[in-house]
């Protein structure tokens, strides 16, 4: 009751737990807006029907235990899946980068870790070849060097990568056609199938992301303050990069605007029109594409990190923005590019975790800029030290909180650690008032005349 307001700087998908819940309470708050975040365009684009991004959902959860999302919270079924995983790779000695991510020790059995693994795997093969098909029908994205199934020595197990050849830590691929890599087997395309016909026609789905396109957005400015979740494509130099998408190229706020038609183009166009087909593989780019505002990194290493034990392929570098914006001349520049003047105007960012372990601070540029994402979801916890932060504006000012890791409701109330305190405190004068309203009535204290 005490928040007028609240701005949710996007993420709401993949990493935590039960995400149709939090939709659910996002629903029911009294006023709200959303900066979409980089795994909300992700389930944005399954909603719309873009098979690359329902390939990418399925495969985050399994890989971070939260199949329960998309069978509980939306009715998704991946029994075709599971039984095509689990009879293509049975015999499979899965590598354990596929095994999920435990958040509860002791949840799985070694067998159920295993088939898990395999359904991960199984997805993740689908979702190469998806993305290639969008990759070399979209030569405009630039993104050829994510076609990595064509560069495999299937013969020697070896991959090769910017003229370096790799050694694969699993070379077994039975649904790869060497001479077409790219083309789904007879029984992929079928789960393929199953799943779009899922994703599309489930109605709690349908419910939450029209929510999320009802009340969220690329970017806001509210109060003077520019919010948006990932970042701006820049030139190393400090200018705004040009970005050609649908034959225009677009930079900075402009770019934004664009982004926000398009993804409304790409789910509320009903037509089957090339047009509007573009718009729903747009949602796939917007994922994970070095010029997207919400992704922000040279390349997402997904297959690297799965079947590469050499970790110098595994980093995913950061565009300029997140260096430039440590700076309060670029930081100006950008509030000026969104129509922002004030001097005591901020950006308010999102997306990358805040590392306090390794001293990094959420207020940087001198106070023009603060990244409140610390890692809420547990996946986060070990590498950033924290849960996260909450910004709270009011007639003091603003506020930044750090949230402390929230166990379980039990542990919370026994230690008060995990707990913010105004509950209690506003209880306790509720409390006061009754009693001195008590006493009044029962004539212990006198009204003074």
């Amino acid at each position: 009751m005490a928040i007028d307001h609240l701005h949710v700087i996007g993420d709401i998908y993949d990493r935590g737990m039960s995400a149709p819940i939090v939709m659910n309470a996002l629903m029911d708050f009294h006023s709200l807006d959303i900066q979409w975040g980089n795994h909300d365009i992700l389930w944005m684009g399954a909603a719309c029907g873009n098979k690359a991004c329902m390939a990418n959902v399925v495969r985050i959860c399994a890989r971070y235990d939260n199949i329960s999302t998309l069978e509980e919270g939306y009715g998704i079924s991946i029994r075709p899946l599971s039984t095509f995983a689990l009879n293509t790779y049975k015999d499979d000695n899965i590598n354990k980068g596929f095994f999920p991510k435990e958040f509860e020790y002791n949840k799985y059995s070694e067998t159920d870790k295993m088939s898990i693994a395999k359904i991960q795997k199984a997805i993740s093969i689908i979702q190469f070849k998806l993305e290639g098909q969008l990759i070399k029908e979209h030569p405009e994205y630039n993104l050829d060097d994510r076609l990595l199934l064509d560069k495999i020595d299937y013969k020697n197990g070896t991959i090769n990568i910017d003229g370096l050849n790799y050694e694969l830590n699993d070379t077994n691929f039975p649904t790869i056609d060497p001479s077409d890599p790219y083309k789904l087997s007879a029984e992929e395309n079928e789960v393929v199938t199953r799943l779009y016909e899922n994703f599309i026609t489930s109605d709690k789905l349908s419910t939450h992301i029209s929510f999320l396109y009802a009340k969220g957005s690329a970017y806001t400015v509210f109060n003077s303050n520019l919010l948006f979740h990932g970042c701006i494509p820049m030139l190393e130099d400090g200018s705004f990069k040009k970005v050609t998408v649908m034959g225009k190229t677009l930079s900075g706020r402009e770019y934004f605007n664009f982004i926000e038609q398009a993804a409304h183009k790409a789910y509320f166009e009903k037509d089957n029109s090339k047009s509007t087909q573009d718009y729903k593989d747009l949602m796939w780019f917007f994922w994970c594409s070095p010029d997207s505002p919400f992704f922000g990194k040279e390349k997402m290493a997904t297959f690297e990190r799965y079947f590469i034990d050499d970790k110098a392929v595994h980093k995913e570098q950061k565009i300029p923005y997140y260096k430039l914006a440590e700076n309060e001349e670029i930081c100006d520049k950008i509030l000026r590019e969104f129509g922002i003047e004030n001097e005591d105007s901020h950006i308010i960012n999102g997306h990358m975790p805040v590392n306090q372990k390794k001293g990094e601070v959420p207020v940087r540029a001198n106070g023009k800029l603060l990244v409140i994402d610390g890692g809420f979801s547990k996946t986060y916890r070990e590498q950033t030290g924290e849960a996260g932060f909450t910004l709270s504006y009011n007639s003091y000012g603003l506020l930044l909180a750090a949230n402390k890791p929230f166990d379980s409701k039990a542990k919370a109330i026994e230690t008060e650690c995990d707990l913010q305190s105004e509950g209690t405190k506003l209880k306790g004068e509720i409390e006061d008032l009754k009693m001195l309203l008590t006493a009044y009535r029962e004539g212990m204290i006198k009204e003074k005349i």
